[in-house]
């Protein structure tokens, strides 16, 4: 029984990770969730700003929107460096 729930998970586990890994996907989250409402500034921006600018007065759904907005961003990024900087088994 715990080896067969054991196994699902790790199923499952993998079908997570190809979505993580899928390019595709990223750049249309980047484009879409990362940048929205695109006018008048993509709201990543204004948060980001607004950090920089010593966050006063940012509660609590203010920092949850910067890491709703900024994931796909953290995701490409994650994608990038594990593109250019993998590391060769020499064996």
């Amino acid at each position: 029984m715990e080896l067969t729930l054991l196994l699902s998970l790790l199923r499952q586990f993998d079908k997570f990770m190809e979505i993580l890994n899928n390019w595709k996907l990223i750049v249309l989250l980047c484009l879409t969730l990362g940048l929205a409402p695109f006018f008048p500034e993509p709201h990543i921006y204004g948060k980001l700003k607004w950090i920089l600018g010593g966050a006063i007065g940012m509660q609590f759904m203010d920092w949850f929107d910067v890491l709703l907005h900024g994931l796909p961003f953290i995701l490409l990024g994650r994608l990038l460096f594990s593109k250019f900087f993998k590391t060769r088994n020499k064996f």
